[in-house]
């Protein structure tokens, strides 16, 4: 596969599918879990950490990465993987999820979304056009367009006015950025809330925008787990079997190995990172929080079946008592194993694919989730 964003599907079991990315920085090889640096860092590793715990491909966001550095200062030092000293592929969302979130700091138009700055109040405008104007100075690999996502409950007229309005945004951003002119790829996401009727129609409308990938956005913002995973199921195949589906920002490992199942191949969440620093460790046996007593004295690794760093060199007294102390390092050595824990399941499930033995690797971990709630 050597032409820019040609997606080619290597196998499939039941509608889980494992395949490959080519983007220009590298391939991604599907099912993938994106590390999010928003602000051009994961939190608290560097690139070699990434290499190392196998990550493919990582995520940061345009809404931070405009407001600082500011995206014209990414374009002069290079772009954004020279900044970083990244050399794989980046994807960068639209940061519309962030700007929609600063509910009474934006105004929302047709024409895009007028927002006042979290770090000082200025005021600026984001138009879908802008938005990939960024993404191209920032130089990521994948370009997320402009959408608007809908707060959970809303009623049916505001997901449909939405999803009309993410629809013609989606349009404008392919004309400003037509397909073949770079070597940049683009992605559309569909929307259309809770709601079945819109979410087919989003679907059918947005596929019909020659994009490079398609996303299903509007999940996890706050519905029960069910809600979310009858959406997951019924959306995906809606989308095209030619291209890779992303599902944003869902990212518990038995979500995912859903999300896998319904038939989506790419995954990012700040949960790992953000549990590893408040001590919640993924294992192989469900999780682990390190700050319990029980841990004061515990010789064994955190997880004997992770080949991680942290697994390999470390006791679980060890990094309980880094994190009670506050040490630094219990940030690293925490975050380099749940990234690993969940890169790690990205791959697990790519060989089950391949394998045909993709039912008994999620009965494993449905097993395990109904196990701790217990």
């Amino acid at each position: 596969m050597h032409s820019i964003g040609r997606f080619r599907l290597e196998h499939t079991d039941g509608e889980a599918r494992c395949g490959c990315l080519q983007t220009l920085h590298g391939e991604v090889h599907t099912p993938a879990f994106m590390p999010v640096g928003t602000q051009g860092s994961v939190k608290s590793l560097c690139p070699v950490d990434l290499q190392d715990i196998g990550a493919g491909i990582i995520l940061g966001n345009t809404y931070p990465l405009y407001l600082r550095p500011g995206d014209e200062l990414l374009a002069h030092m290079g772009g954004l993987h020279r900044f970083m000293n990244w050399k794989g592929p980046i994807l960068t969302d639209s940061g519309g999820f962030q700007v929609f979130s600063l509910s009474d700091l934006r105004k929302i138009t047709s024409h895009g979304v007028e927002f006042k700055s979290h770090l000082d109040g200025s005021r600026h405008f984001f138009t879908p056009e802008k938005v990939i104007s960024i993404q191209r100075n920032i130089g990521s690999d994948i370009m997320m367009v402009l959408d608007e996502c809908v707060p959970y409950g809303a009623d049916l007229e505001y997901p449909r006015k939405s999803m009309h309005r993410t629809t013609e945004w989606a349009g404008r951003s392919r004309e400003f950025y037509p397909g073949g002119t770079g070597e940049q790829l683009m992605f559309a996401i569909v929307q259309g809330g809770f709601f079945r009727d819109l979410r087919r129609e989003s679907a059918a409308r947005i596929t019909e925008i020659p994009m490079d990938g398609y996303a299903i956005g509007g999940v996890s913002v706050g519905e029960t787990k069910q809600e979310m995973l009858e959406t997951v199921y019924f959306s995906a195949p809606l989308l095209p079997e030619d291209r890779p589906r992303y599902l944003m920002g869902v990212g518990k490992p038995l979500d995912i190995l859903e999300g896998i199942n319904a038939g989506i191949d790419m995954f990012d969440c700040v949960l790992p990172t953000r549990n590893a620093r408040n001590g919640t460790l993924y294992t192989s046996s469900g999780k682990v929080n390190i700050k319990q007593a029980r841990y004061r004295s515990d010789e064994a690794a955190l997880d004997p079946e992770c080949d991680c760093y942290s697994c390999m060199n470390f006791s679980r007294a060890y990094l309980r008592h880094l994190y009670m102390a506050g040490e630094i390092l219990s940030l690293r050595l925490n975050t380099i194993h749940n990234l690993r824990f969940f890169i790690r399941l990205a791959q697990k499930a790519r060989s089950a694919i391949k394998e045909n033995r993709f039912a008994p690797l999620i009965a494993k971990y449905r097993n395990i989730e109904r196990e701790q709630e217990e």
